[in-house]
C-alpha cells in the first residue's frame, strides 16, 4: 500500500491529486475514498492507498486517512 500527502482536493468537483512519497502525483476521485458520510480530503492530509491504472494514467484507489 502506497502512502502520500493530499496535494489538493476540490470537494465541489469531487477530485484532486495526491503527492506519492518518492513518486509522481496521482489522481484521486471521491468514489475511491474509504470513509463513511461525505467523502472528501483536506490539503496536507496523510493518506494510504493502492495505485491502479486509470483511463488517463495512474490513480489512487481504496484511499484512507493514515493513522
Amino acid at each position: 500500500m502506497a502512502q502520500g500527502t493530499v496535494k489538493w482536493f476540490n470537494a465541489e468537483k469531487g477530485y484532486g491529486f495526491i503527492a506519492v512519497d518518492g513518486g509522481a502525483d496521482v489522481f484521486v476521485h471521491y468514489s475511491a475514498i474509504q470513509m463513511d458520510g461525505y467523502r472528501t480530503l483536506e490539503e496536507g492530509q496523510r493518506v494510504e492507498f493502492e495505485i491502479s491504472q486509470g483511463q488517463k494514467g495512474p490513480q489512487a484507489d481504496m484511499v484512507r486517512v493514515a493513522a
